[in-house]
This record gives structure tokens, sequence and C-alpha cells, in this order.
């Protein structure tokens, strides 16, 4: 076939082309992956070149498949990519080839993997001429299908391209008025679509199989454009192919590749087409539950009978949760209704009387439940109950939202008849969901140690997994059932402890615990009577108190998860209870395996009943005299719980069994400080440890309660704060706070390189320092940590140093609302404190980050430098006009270069330095002078930096933060801004990008024109648009719609 239209390529080139397909794709050949890529790479060179067009019809016609499908493959890439390479006054000729092209090789018996590449293809084009201009190819759709079929293409390969047709126009990134001139295209082809649909489906008995599956699939690309009218018509139809294809009376027998295909096809009509959320209930939701009423049940039997789940079992599953999903409000509201259900059609036969709505619900309901119950375990033996679960949910929340439409009459009749139909819905709904905690309680049970042990690493973790998502539907259950959940679970666990035998049914016994942990986020914070027997004697009191490891794991896990519970206790009568449990906990923490989730629970229990426990602080000191044979990873969690209880105690009692946790931990600490010289690894790990510790025991000592202190004056509160201030005066204090500090100081200058290290530094900062409104006997001034962190910054500049310093700043300058409980910090003490951290780390980030290359590859420091600069602008501006002109400079070239970085963190946060540090300055009346000296020495290089952002420099992404950081400069510096704006667009200093100079000068209007931040937000927008030429794109559209 002759095309004298298209590109020509060099002799040879084509035979070439040909010859390295051959080589690179040739089963035979064995190649090296660098051989492979090196010829990918000559293929993709020839490809791209403009006269590469002329490569189509020579690969086309080659014998070799592989060639062929380069042919196509280069039609379709040549299209999409390189359109501006074609002759525009040969797009109609192209169109004809392209098409006839198609035609040829299906009439060919090509490959469908070549015949989906020329779909693909011809669509391409079509995006590519009729968006504008839709007389070079009017109904194009329906034209290309005539011309196939004329060319003798079959309907399965015309239901191919339809399909092609819809899913490229529908990924297509197009500007919102082509979309949809595209789509008006696809709507206008719609009755010959499902024309062809229609006639497949009710003839595809005397049709392969392969032209109903092109249907289907046809019918699953087009249901997001057929309208609800037109979708409609197939549901009947669809729903008579799931019937078996055995003779009535006969036991059903479905055929496995259309049941499949079919239910796929019903599931997508629910997700996604104009019938999907709930719509369509006559037309869709009950013929489907008439289907299932009359066959679901022998498919489940099936399953059940045989032993496991085969394609049209799983396909039913999947078809059941599509249905849930779809009419949960229908199941939900006719989960009671004793009207017969009203049908649009049905596509079997149906029984007289038809069955009422509720029995069909309930129907469904049962066959969803016995999937939820399949036998064995999830994700070993069966993958389909897992697949269940969502549903559950959906239904509880239909089930509270469900409202029922009453004919209203007799006011007393309709009110009587909206209770009785209101319980008779929740006695159903509490019975399904009743028998589903029993499902799900066997269901999360795990397998005998026997079977265990032959589960591999992904089967057991998928078994947890699948056990954390009941958990969550167990939730859903428990706002049905709410205390009858509780109840049957406390029950199963007596029933089962009356009957345990030593060595077995720990298990089931593990499974019922944990749905009861499961639900902990649920249960009302109140007493509760089956919370009370399960950690009481009854239940907890006869759980095994050695080996069994598994069930004493979970039952510590259920503890923590209830230990704020216990509060709702009263004092008297929950101690008893509370130091049952507490003992239970200790007990298991001198075992290794069980120390960690014991140390867990322990840490919970003593924080949230601090009060109830305070009076016990001398056996909590006997528990910390006998941590011998606990591990030190542990210890700290074990000191935080006892330092919990601490708290509770009047501050001046707090004293005394500090020091007797952490006196021998400080000493430790010195200890490894010693042994650094003779064993550094091991001195390093118990230096971490002892951190680790210290770190836990002030975590403790924080109070629970959001600190109310900011803004109460009331004698109460001052008389707390008193007392406070008084126990940490004591000596005793004053000595071990100097003692830490003297101890962290000598880890910093010895260790402060080392990773672990200064994470461990970094929790104990954060826990041990506090605003004075949370102060502890523990907490230490801001000030010689602030020294510290310079120490080891200068060491070694790391993102971990430069955040606590921002959180210390913070505290040097706290709420001025908040009373005295620090001796207050003169303005002047803060100022020199933080001058001197701020001349430090500027010059230590200053030469870290001056380095060529530095701030492209440590984007968390220069993060963390400029969030660290812009706390040091918010809370003390003045103290950077303080600093040596060379510093202050070189921290602004640093700040507008980082407006340049590709890395969205780093640049953002130099847009709210560069903001904060010009709006405080514009707006403190001290500082007019260095107003004027910011504006004349830096003012234009900001500027200059923000428009090249605009015009191509900077990530779109961080556009929202460039304006922000625009309209101060154009709201504190308006005149300043306008002489610098309009200097950089109409000079060489802007970046070089697609805005012309009317671009440009309509944007400098725009921004000075309107004090408006929208209209500037949208100046921004246009112009970075257009400068980038992205402006009618669909990428630039998508991205300013956003």
């Amino acid at each position: 076939m002759a095309a004298p239209f298209l590109p020509t390529l060099a002799p040879g080139d084509a035979e070439r082309a040909a010859q390295l397909i051959q080589q690179a794709y040739a089963p035979q050949n064995h190649l090296s992956s660098e051989d492979q890529r090196r010829l990918q790479q000559e293929l993709f060179e020839i490809q791209k070149r403009p006269e590469a067009w002329g490569l189509v019809l020579p690969l086309l016609d080659n014998t070799d498949p592989n060639v062929q499908f380069f042919g196509a493959h280069t039609m379709q890439v040549k299209i999409a990519r390189d359109w501006g390479t074609f002759p525009q006054e040969h797009v109609a000729q192209l169109r004809d080839l392209l098409v006839d092209l198609t035609g040829r090789s299906i009439s060919l018996g090509r490959n469908k993997v070549i015949l989906r590449k020329l779909f693909v293809a011809i669509t391409s084009l079509a995006l590519k001429i009729c968006p504008g201009n839709a007389s070079v190819w009017p109904d194009w759709v329906i034209s290309s299908v005539g011309t196939l079929s004329n060319l003798g293409s079959p309907n399965e390969h015309l239901l191919d391209f339809l399909a092609i047709v819809e899913e490229e126009i529908e990924s297509a990134e197009l500007v919102a008025q082509s979309k949809a001139q595209m789509q008006r295209t696809l709507l206008d082809a719609v009755p010959m679509v499902t024309q062809a649909i229609t006639t497949c489906i009710t003839m595809h008995q005397q049709r392969p199989m392969s032209e109903l599956t092109s249907a289907l699939h046809c019918l699953q690309a087009w249901m997001t454009v057929f309208p609800s009218s037109d979708l409609t018509p197939f549901i009947p139809l669809l729903i008579a192919l799931l019937n078996p294809s055995s003779a009535p009376g006969e036991n059903p027998e479905f055929d496995e590749t259309t049941f499949v295909l079919v239910s796929d096809t019903l599931q997508e009509v629910m997700a996604k087409s104009a019938l999907s959320d709930g719509a369509g209930s006559k037309t869709l939701t009950e013929p489907l539950l008439l289907w299932l009423d009359r066959y679901g049940g022998r498919i489940v039997e099936e399953t059940l009978s045989a032993g496991f789940v085969n394609g049209i079992s799983h396909s039913l599953c999947k078809l059941l949760v599509a249905i849930g999903d779809h009419s949960t409000m229908y199941l939900a509201s006719n989960i009671a209704s004793s009207s017969p259900p009203e049908p649009a059609s049905s596509s079997v036969p149906l029984p007289s009387p038809l069955p009422t709505r509720s029995l069909l619900v309930q129907t469904f309901l049962r066959l969803l439940l016995s999937y939820t119950a399949l036998p064995g375990f999830s994700g070993t033996d069966e993958e389909e109950s897992e697949l269940t679960l969502g549903f559950w949910y959906l239904f509880q929340e239909a089930l509270w939202n469900t409202e029922y439409d009453v004919e209203y009459g007799d006011s007393d009749t309709d009110e009587q008849f909206e209770k009785t139909r209101e319980q008779g819905q929740w006695s159903i709904a509490k019975a399904v969901y009743f028998e589903l905690v029993q499902v799900l309680r066997r269901k999360v049970t795990w397998p005998p140690a026997a079977v265990l042990n032959g589960w591999t690493r992904d089967q057991r973790d998928g078994f947890q997994a699948y056990r954390r998502d009941v958990g969550d539907t167990l939730i859903n259950a428990y706002y049905i059932l709410r205390d009858d959940l509780l109840a049957y679970y406390v029950n199963d666990l007596l029933e089962r402890l009356a009957v345990q035998q030593e060595k077995q049914g720990w298990e089931e016994i593990e499974a019922t615990l944990h749905c009861v942990m499961a639900v902990q986020e649920a249960v009302p914070l109140v007493d509760n009577q089956h919370l009370r027997r399960v950690f009481g004697p009854e239940i907890l009191g006869r759980l095994p108190s050695t080996g069994r490891e598994r069930v004493r794991r979970t039952a510590l896990n259920l503890i923590g998860s209830y230990a704020s519970w216990f509060t709702t206790q009263s004092t008297t009568s929950s101690t008893p209870l509370l130091m049952g449990v507490v003992s239970y906990v200790v007990a298991a923490l001198q075992e290794q395996a069980l120390c960690l989730p014991a140390a867990n629970a322990l840490r919970d229990l003593c924080d949230a009943n601090r009060t109830a426990l305070a009076p016990h602080v001398a056996a909590f000191g006997e528990l910390n005299a006998g941590l011998t044979g606990i591990p030190d990873t542990e210890k700290s969690k074990i000191l935080q719980s006892i330092a919990s209880v601490i708290q509770a105690l009047p501050p001046i009692e707090e004293i005394p069994p500090i020091e007797a946790l952490l006196n021998p931990v400080v000493a430790r600490l010195f200890e490894a400080l010693q042994l650094s010289s003779r064993l550094p690894d091991e001195a390093r790990a118990m230096a971490i440890q002892q951190l680790e510790t210290i770190t836990g025991v002030a975590k403790g000592l924080t109070r629970i309660t959001e600190s109310l202190l900011i803004f109460d004056d009331s004698p109460a509160v001052k008389q707390e704060v008193q007392q406070m201030n008084n126990a940490r005066g004591d000596p005793r204090m004053l000595k071990l706070r100097e003692n830490i500090i003297n101890a962290v100081r000598n880890v910093v200058e010895l260790w402060s390189t080392d990773a672990t290290v200064s994470d461990a530094l970094s929790d104990l900062f954060k826990a041990i320092t506090s605003l004075p409104s949370d102060l502890t006997l523990l907490s230490l001034p801001p000030g010689p940590l602030l020294e510290l962190i310079c120490l080891a910054a200068q060491r070694q500049l790391t993102a971990v140093w430069l955040s606590l310093a921002t959180m210390l700043i913070v505290q040097l300058d706290p709420p001025s609302l908040v009373p005295a409980t620090f001796k207050p910090i003169a303005p002047a003490e803060a100022q020199g404190i933080v001058i001197n951290v701020l001349a430090v780390l500027l010059q230590t980030s200053l030469s870290a980050l001056g380095q060529p290359g530095a701030m492209e590859a440590n984007p968390d420091i220069v993060q963390a430098f400029l969030v660290c600069m812009d706390m040091i602008a918010q809370h003390f501006i003045a103290t950077f006009y303080q600093l040596p002109p060379e510093l202050f400079n070189g921290l602004m070239q640093c700040a507008v270069s980082s407006l340049s970085l590709q890395e969205r963190y780093s640049l953002v946060s130099a847009c709210t330095f560069l903001g904060t540090l010009v709006n405080r300055t514009a707006t403190t009346d001290e500082l007019n002078d260095a107003k004027a000296e910011l504006a004349q020495t830096h003012g234009r290089s900001i500027m200059l930096a923000v428009l090249n952002d605009f015009a191509g420099v900077a990530p779109r992404s961080a556009t929202p933060n460039l304006v922000e950081l625009l309209s101060i400069l154009v709201t504190r510096l308006p005149a300043e801004s306008r002489v610098w704006a309009s200097e950089i667009m109409s000079s060489d200093d802007l970046i070089p990008s697609k805005a012309t100079p009317e671009a440009r000068e309509k944007f400098i209007k725009t921004v000075f024109g309107s004090r408006s931040m929208k209209r500037m937000r949208e100046a921004a927008q246009q112009f970075t648009l257009v400068a980038r030429g992205l402006d009618g794109s669909s990428f630039g559209y998508a991205s300013v719609t956003m």
C-alpha cells in the first residue's frame, strides 16, 4: 500500500529497524540486559526522527508479528508525541490511511495486541484533530466503525475498538472544552454501541465466546457514558446470562467463564455507572435479590460441601459484596419490610406469592455471612471472608441512617406503625450482628501450634492483618449490639474457662480476649459490669500465669487498651480490681517474651490512674528495686510508669521517690562516660539506655491533662504553682538537675556525632523541657540546653539539632498570660541568649550549606535551618539586626538561594521565613531603619527570585507559598516592590521563558492594581502557565483548577 504523503526514510532504515526488532525480541535470542538496552536505544533513535512516519507501512507489511507490532506502535507514538512534525495538509489522508490499515490488519488476522495498538492510534488521531475542528472528521466514532465494518471486520473486533475508544478518551488529558466535545462524540455513538452489544448478548449462543467477552468488555468501558435509560435494558439480559446452563429441574450447572464475566460486568454497573450509589432498586437491586434467592444458596451449599471456593463461588462472593456496597440503604430500610418486591423485570421464574423484601434481604445477609464464616483460616485456606468485612461497616451506618416512607393518616396509628417497624428492624439487625460476632470470634482464632508451625512468614503476617481488620468490623457490631456484645464474649470466656484443660483450648480463649480488646475504642468510658468481670478473679484471675505466651500477651494488650477505663471506678471499689490487674502485669515483667507488652501495659495503667495508684507508691518503689531480670530496653517504660504515679503526689513528696529512681540512673550514665575510653561501643549503648530512662521518667512526671494554668489565676492554681516552685528549689532537686545537665554535656562532647545518641538526646530534650505552665521537678531551662545544641551543631550540623533549637527558642518567649512559674527571663537576658545562639547557628549552617551542592544534597538541614530562622523572626526579630552585617547578609543570600531549590519543603520554608522577616520588620516600630536597610539591600533580590520562580525555576506546587511571599512584599513595601517588579520584568534578569512582554505587563498591572489576594493568586497562576508554555494545556488546566 502506497502513501506518498508520508515522510520518507533513508534507504535501508526500515530494514535496519526490522532487524533490530528481531534481534531484540526474538525469543530464541538470549541477550544480556546491556545488549537489550543498546538495541532498544537504537530503535528509539530511529523512531523519534521526524521522517519515522515512513516506518509504519513497511513494518506492518513484515511477516514477523514483533515487527508488525512495532509498526503499529510507531504510528501511535508519532501521533501522540510528534504530531507537530506531521504536515497538516495531509491530515485527512492520514486519517483514511490509518482506518484502512486497521481494517486490512483485521482481515489479515493480525494479533489482537497489534490491533489494539492500531485502535489506540485511531483514537489518538481523533483526539488530535477533532477538538475545535470536528468537521475534519465528522462523527468519527460512527464513521470509523462503518469503514471497518465495510472492510469485513467482525463484530468482535468492532466491539474491541469501541471499548478502546472510550477508555482512551476517558483517560485523555484535555482542557474542559475539548474534553466535553469528545465526550459528545461518544454520546452520539451510544445508539450504535448499545445495538451492537445487545445483538451480541441476545445471540450469544450462536456466536463464539470471544465475541461475548468483547461485548461485555465494551459494556464495562461504556457504562460510564450510557445514560441510565440506555443502561437499564441490559440488566435483565445480564442477569439471564448468570442462569445455569442446565435444564430446569436439574442440578444447576453454571458456565464458569460466562458467570465470572457477567458477574464482573454487574459489579462494574453497581460501582461506576449511572445506576451506582443505590440507584435502580427495582431495575437492579430487586432482580438481583430474586436471582440470589433462587440460585445463591445452591452455589454456597456446593462450596461448603466441596470444601473449597471455585471460580463461580468466588465471583458470587464478589457480586454479593458489590450488591452490599451498592444497595446498603435498600437492605437496611427493607430488613423488616413485609411488602413484596416490585421488580421492573425478572430473569428467573418468579414464585407465587413473591417472598417479602424482608426475606430477600435476610437471604442476602445469610449468603454474605456464609462467606464471612467460611471454614478455615483467612489468607491460607480461603480469601473470601476478608472481602466481606467492609460491608458490615456500611450496613451498620445505613441502619443508623435509615428513614422510613410512611403514608401519614391517623398520627397515632402512623407513629405506632413506625415504632413497630423500627423495633422489627433492630431485632433482625441485632440477630444478624450477633451471629456475626460469633463467626468472627471463630475466624480470628489462631491454629494449633502444629498447624501454625507450617505457616510461612507471609501467612502469619496476613492473618495478623486479617485480625486487625476484623477488629474494625467488631467495632461496627458493637454500635449495634452495645453491651450484648460484651456480655456474649464474657459468657463465652466463662464457659471455656470452666471446661479448660491445661494444654488445650487457650487459642479459643485468646481469640475472645482479642475480640474484647478490639472494641475498646467504641466502649463508653463509664462503669461496666462486664469489664469488671473480665478484669476480676472470674476471668483474668483464671488465666495462666506461666507459659501460654500468646494468651497472656493478648491479656496484657487488653489491659493496656482499657487502662483509662479503670478511672471510671470509685477509688474505694476500684483499688482491688486495679491492683489485681497491676499485679498480673508486674508478674509478666520478668519474662523476656512478655516484658514488652507488660511494660507497655504498666505504663498505660499508671499514666491513666495516677491518683488511684499514688497511695501505693511504696509498692512501686519496691518494684523499682526488683528490676533485676528485666531487659534494659524496657526499664525506661517501667520507670516512666512509676514516675506517672509519683506525679500524683504533692510536689514536695515527689522528691524522695524521684531521687530513688534517677540517682542510680545518673550514676550509671557517669559510669558509661568513664568507660568510653576502654569499651567505647559498650559505653555508648549503656549511655543511650540511661538517657532513654531519664526521658521516660521525665515523660511520666508530665501531667496528662491539658494545662489550664495559662488561663487560670485562681488561688488554688497559684498555690499549686508555688508548691512546685518550692519543691524545685529544694537542694536535692537542684543537685539532681545539675548532675543531669553535667552528664548530658559530657555525652554531647563525646558522642553527639553518633546518630543513635543524637536521637536519644533529642527525645530527652523534648521530654525534660516545657513551657512554664507544664513545669515539673525535672524540667530544665532552655538556656543551658541551647548552649549544648550549639556545641553539637558545631561538631556536626544535623536537622535534629536545628529542630531542637527551634523548640527551645519558643520556650524563651512563653505566652504572656503565663503566671511566673519559672523565674522569669528578663527580655534582655532572653535576647542575649538568642543572639548568641543565632550567631553560632548561622556561622555553622552557612559554612556547611555554602559548599557546592550542599543545599541540594541536604534538604532536611535546609528546611530545619529556615524553620529555626523563622521561629527566631517570630519571637526575637530584633536579634537579626544585632548581627554582624556579613552574617546577616549571608543568611539573606542563603534564604534567597533556597527559593531556587527544587525540593518543595525547603523552598516553602524559605518563603515562610522571608515573609515573616519582612512582615515583622515592617510592623515593628523600633525597626524602621532596619526596614529601609532590608529593602535597599535585599528587597530586589527577593523579588527577582520570586518572579523567576513563577517563570519556571520553582516547582508549580510551591506557587501558593510564593504568592503569599509576593503579597507580603507588595503590602509591606508597595512602592519599592512596584519598581523592582517593573524593572525585572523589562530586563534580562528574568530567566528566559515563553511569557511575552504583554503577558509580563498584564501580570504587573494585575498584581499592583488590586490588593485582593484572590486576584494576585490568579494572576500568578496564569503567568506561571504562560511562562512555561502550559497555557491551555490539560496539564496546566488541571493544576489551576485543583
